[in-house]
């Protein structure tokens, strides 16, 4: 059997839609430091709960309950996979 997986950036990931970080595209050390510090890694499951006007940040909940906001640039650079639904 084969799947097929669409990797699409977080900028552009669907409101309320859960996703699973697959990589990190292009990013400087500094700013993958930054990402694992608040709890984005590899393989880690997040929603999109709203999206700021005028490209402004993407505001974000972790699978563990954590809340930021993510600058949109910064967020165009994070693949993401829809994350399996669990029944």
């Amino acid at each position: 059997m084969i799947f097929l997986v669409t990797l699409s950036s977080l900028a552009n990931a669907a409101l309320g839609m859960q996703f699973r970080i697959a990589s990190f595209v292009g990013l400087e050390a500094d700013a993958t430091a930054w990402l694992g510090a608040v709890g984005l890694h590899e393989g880690e499951e997040l929603v999109v709960l709203r999206r700021a006007a005028l490209g402004g940040p993407l505001h974000v909940r972790t699978a563990s309950g954590g809340e930021f906001a993510i600058a949109r640039e910064l967020a165009s650079s994070i693949a993401c996979v829809p994350a399996p639904v669990v029944p």
